[in-house]
C-alpha cells in the first residue's frame, strides 16, 4: 500500500513541426494526454500506449509524450526505460512538478535515494501547494531510514490535503517504526482509503467495531486481512475480541483457514462472503492493536501461542528423520516473499544469494520455500545437503509441522517467520533496510515473537553484507 500514484498536470498544445509556408494550428495535445491519463488510471495501458506512440512517431522528442510514455513503462514495471524516458523528457525541457515527482518514485525503486531526494525536493519548489510533493519526499527519507525527516514529510502532505490517505498511512508507518503506537495506529487506519488499495470486504451497511461489548444477537465480524503473516501476527488479539462479543465470525482465506480453526476451536469460520450471513460490525485483524490500546509494552503473547498439528508433526519428524544425517543441524530456509507485496523488490532474494551460509559443515538444509522460485533448487551447488520440500508442503499445517522438527529458520520477511514466531521456535529474520513497521528500528529482537533475532541491512539492498553476517552467526549456532 506505499505505492504513489504518479499524477501530471495539463501539458500545453503540441506545436506541429516548423516548414515553410503559411502558419498552422497547434495540435489540442491537452486532450490527447488527458485521454492518455484517463486510459493509465482505467489501468487500459495498451490503449495509453497507442495514443502516445502516434504523437511520438510525428514528435520524438516531444517532452509530455516522452514523460507519458514513461509512465506506461512504469505501469508495466519497467522501471529502467520509464526512469530513462523520464529524464529525457526533463532534459528537454518540461521541468514540470509532477515530472521531478514522478521520476523522484520512479528513482526510489531503483534505489537511486540520493536522486530520488533531489527530484523530490526540486518537484517541492515548483509547486509547493501540491501536498504530493511531500507524501513523495517522506517515501523516499523512509526508504534512507531517515525517519524523523520522513514524519516531517508526511505531516507537511498532510496539512497541505488532509484527507490524503496515503500521507497519514506513510505517517503511521513512521510513527510505528518508532514505537509511537498510538498516534501510528492512529494513521495506520487510513490504509484502506488509499486508491488502489484492495478492498477489506465488500460493501456493506455495517459499521466498523468501534471496540465496545457486544450482547447477544451482535455478531462481530473479524476480517483476516492482508498477507498469511499478517493475519498469524495479529491472531494474537482474536481472544480478545471474543472476551467483548458474545458471538464472532472469522472471515479469513482458505489457505489459513486449518490453522485458525485448530487456533479458535469453536469459532464459526468463512472462507466466502456470500456465507458470512448477518453481523452487527466488523474489523479487519490489523484493526486491532488499535481498538486494544497496544503499546509498545503492552503487546500481547510474545510467546508461543500457535501449535503444529501432532499428527502433521508427527509424520514430518519420521519423514526427516530419514532423510537428515544423525548430528546434523536442521536449518529451514525461505528466501522469497509473495511477488505481488508492494515491497517485495527489497525483501525477495535468490537461493544463490545464500551461498555464504552453504559451505557450512553439520547442516542439512531444509527449503520451506513454495512457488516457482521454489524451482531455483534444482541449481544448487553448496557443499551442504539441501532437502527441497515444495512438493511435498501441501498447506500452511504442513509448514508448521516442519518448523516443529527443525533447529532454526533463517529467512527473508515472509509468512514463514510469523509462523515460527507464533510458535516460539527459533527464528532469524533478514529483514529490509528500511523494515515493515513492525519490526521497529535499530533492534534484533523483536517484542511481537521472542524467539525472533532479526538481522538488518546496512545500506539497502546490500545482501552482499547482510548474508556473511548470517552465516557467521551460523557458524556459532552449529558449534553450540
Amino acid at each position: 500500500m506505499s505505492g504513489v500514484p504518479l499524477s501530471h498536470q495539463q501539458p500545453q498544445p503540441i506545436p506541429q513541426p516548423a516548414r515553410s509556408g503559411p502558419p498552422t494550428v497547434a495540435v489540442p495535445a491537452v486532450e490527447i494526454f488527458t485521454i492518455a491519463h484517463e486510459y493509465l488510471e482505467a489501468g487500459r495501458i495498451d490503449a495509453a500506449e497507442r495514443m502516445i506512440g502516434h504523437v511520438l512517431a510525428a514528435l520524438p522528442n516531444q517532452p509530455e509524450a516522452l514523460h507519458t510514455k514513461g509512465l506506461i513503462h512504469f505501469r508495466r514495471n519497467r522501471i529502467a526505460e520509464a526512469a530513462d524516458l523520464m529524464e529525457r523528457s526533463i532534459a528537454l525541457g518540461s521541468g514540470k512538478a509532477p515530472h521531478y515527482r514522478n521520476l523522484s518514485e520512479v528513482y526510489r525503486l531503483q534505489c537511486r535515494l540520493d536522486e530520488a531526494v533531489a527530484a523530490g525536493r526540486r518537484a517541492i519548489t515548483l509547486d509547493p501547494a501540491d501536498p504530493l510533493g511531500p507524501f513523495n519526499l517522506a517515501m523516499v527519507l523512509f526508504d534512507r531510514m531517515e525517519v524523523d525527516a520522513c514524519i516531517a514529510a508526511a505531516r507537511h502532505a498532510v496539512d497541505l490535503r488532509p484527507n490524503l490517505p496515503q500521507a497519514h498511512m506513510k505517517l503511521g508507518q513512521a510513527l510505528l517504526l518508532k514505537g509511537d503506537f498510538g498516534p501510528g495506529l492512529e494513521h495506520y487506519e487510513w490504509r484502506y482509503q488509499i486508491p488502489g488499495a484492495q478492498p477489506l470486504m465488500p460493501k456493506s451497511e455495517q459499521p466498523q467495531w468501534d471496540g465496545r461489548t457486544l450482547g447477544p444477537g451482535q455478531p462481530l465480524l473479524l476480517v483476516g486481512d492482508q498477507g498469511f503473516g499478517d493475519v498469524i501476527m495479529f491472531a494474537r488479539y482474536v481472544d480478545w475480541a471474543r472476551a467483548r462479543a458474545a458471538e464472532v465470525i472469522l472471515a479469513c482465506s482458505a489457505e489459513v483457514e486449518p490453522t485458525l480453526a485448530r487456533m479458535f476451536p469453536g469459532l464459526r469460520l468463512v472462507t466466502r462472503w456470500d456465507r458470512i450471513g448477518p453481523f452487527a460490525c466488523y474489523s479487519p485483524f490489523s484493526g486491532l492493536p488499535r481498538l486494544h490500546g497496544t503499546r509498545l509494552d503492552t503487546i500481547p503473547s510474545p510467546g508461543p501461542y500457535l501449535t503444529a498439528d501432532p499428527a502433521r508433526a508427527a509424520l514430518w519428524r519420521d519423514r526427516l528423520a530419514a532423510r537428515v544425517s544423525s548430528g546434523h543441524k536442521r536449518v529451514a530456509i525461505a528466501w522469497a516473499g509473495r511477488p505481488t507485496h508492494n515491497n517485495d523488490i527489497n525483501r525477495t532474494i535468490t537461493l544463490d544469494t545464500l551461498a555464504p551460509l552453504f559451505g557450512i559443515a553439520g547442516v542439512t538444509f531444509v527449503s520451506v520455500q513454495k512457488g516457482p522460485t521454489a524451482a531455483q533448487t534444482a541449481l544448487y551447488q553448496g557443499r551442504a545437503p539441501l532437502l527441497n520440500l515444495d512438493p511435498e508442503i501441501q498447506d500452511f499445517e504442513d509448514t508448521a509441522a516442519i518448523l516443529e522438527n527443525v533447529d532454526l529458520l533463517v529467512s527473508v520477511d515472509t509468512s514463514v517467520v510469523h509462523f515460527a514466531g507464533a510458535m516460539g521456535r527459533p527464528v532469524w529474520s533478514m529483514i529490509p533496510f528500511a523494515p515493515d513497521w513492525r519490526w521497529l528500528a535499530e533492534r534484533e529482537d523483536s517484542p511481537w515473537y521472542a524467539s525472533l533475532r532479526l538481522f538488518r541491512h546496512s545500506a539497502p539492498r546490500r545482501w552482499d553484507l547482510l548474508v556473511p553476517r548470517v552465516a557467521e552467526a551460523l557458524r556459532a549456532f552449529v558449534a553450540t
